[in-house]
């Protein structure tokens, strides 16, 4: 595989993410972009919006994936990879019937899709297949040709996304006094989701408790200390946290919260902690606000010495990772059988994700997948 080169059939890859306001007046109408549907007053959403307001209204998302855009780039050029790459958002600019309308006049017709989201669940997975279905829909409304898209595999623990957190995680690590450095704990934290859709993530065959989305972390977790624990000769103890619930007090999601997480472990007498935040793919504002703000003040009112490790973000081992991933898949559609590159014990994900997995919250079209209305 690394010596391949040929992207086909795929003629461009599109980079798929979440979007963020690039300024004080875009933060409500992008609030209520990611609402729509809900019925949430605009006055709920100003206060939900302190957040950007701390950072200037400004998400860092954008930039980072400006950065993830030009080091992909730069990768595919360095390794004689003829492929555009493309960039565009569910909600905020640029939005991506927008990007798939500029690939399509390009005369793009096989695309080949990366979302910023690298485990299963409804919202990391299933709901931007549902963008996408929505955004060719727009596009055939509108008379154009439809290009077949197809989603990369969830790369959870392809080395590339994982090797860099373990790097993180040492130089946090190096970061603590040596006096506390010995007894710290590792806090491994993702994005809290309800507990019906973490249940029902995956394929059928995964639901359960926690579903894949749990499952796939706990096991990213366990990779990573075993390699931590090798480098540094110290079994670190650990647990899987969660930071940034949203929603009604009464639904169940999962727990326990990072900020609760770190009482625990202060009220336990542990010396120091790191946040290692393995659910996210760059530093946006889940990790700035809900870590390096609202955590550590947490820690610092009960006189906690934490430090929060690094997300891959665009780093080169990355970049080079979703070359391999474009590869692999395109190897694939032509009927070869390829090494697909997996650490820990659940192996290289589904490239198409079947029927019934990460279920739809309502009945929506999504692309990319065995159920998918567009061949």
């Amino acid at each position: 595989m690394s010596d391949q080169r040929d992207p086909a059939p795929y003629d461009a890859l599109l980079l798929l993410s979440f979007g963020g306001p690039e300024g004080p007046d875009d933060v409500v109408p992008f609030l209520e972009n990611v609402t729509r549907g809900r019925g949430i007053p605009t006055e709920r959403l100003k206060e939900v919006g302190q957040h950007y307001f701390l950072f200037g209204g400004v998400s860092p998302i954008n930039d980072q994936n400006r950065a993830l855009l030009a080091a992909l780039r730069e990768d595919f050029a360095q390794a004689g990879l003829d492929l555009p790459v493309y960039w565009g958002n569910r909600n905020w600019a640029p939005y991506l019937a927008d990007a798939l309308r500029e690939m399509v006049t390009d005369g793009r017709r096989h695309i080949a899709v990366l979302t910023t989201s690298a485990y299963a669940s409804y919202s990391g997975c299933r709901q931007y297949r549902e963008n996408l279905a929505d955004a060719l829909s727009a596009l055939e409304a509108e008379g154009l040709p439809l290009p077949r898209v197809d989603k990369l595999r969830h790369y959870f623990n392809h080395p590339g996304f994982v090797e860099p957190m373990v790097d993180g995680v040492l130089a946090s690590l190096a970061e603590l006094d040596e006096s506390v450095r010995a007894g710290a704990h590792l806090a491994f934290t993702t994005h809290s989701i309800p507990d019906s859709a973490a249940d029902s993530s995956g394929p059928v065959e995964e639901h359960g408790a926690g579903g894949a989305y749990v499952k796939e972390h706990l096991d990213v977790a366990q990779v990573i200390v075993d390699a931590v624990r090798e480098a540094t000769g110290v079994e670190y103890p650990w647990r899987l946290v969660y930071q940034s619930r949203s929603g009604a007090p009464h639904i169940p999601w999962l727990e326990p919260d990072i900020c609760d997480h770190l009482e625990e472990l202060h009220g336990a007498g542990v010396p120091a902690a790191v946040m290692v935040p393995i659910g996210f793919v760059s530093d946006h504002m889940e990790v700035l606000y809900d870590l390096d703000t609202e955590a550590a003040a947490k820690a610092a009112e009960l006189g906690l010495p934490v430090r929060r490790s690094a997300t891959v973000g665009d780093d080169p081992r990355f970049a080079a990772a979703v070359r391999g991933l474009v590869l692999e898949r395109a190897a694939t559609e032509g009927g070869a059988v390829v090494e697909r590159c997996a650490l820990g014990t659940l192996g290289a994900s589904h490239d198409l994700c079947p029927i019934g997995c990460c279920p739809a919250r309502a009945d929506r079209p999504a692309a990319a997948g065995a159920d998918s209305p567009y061949a």
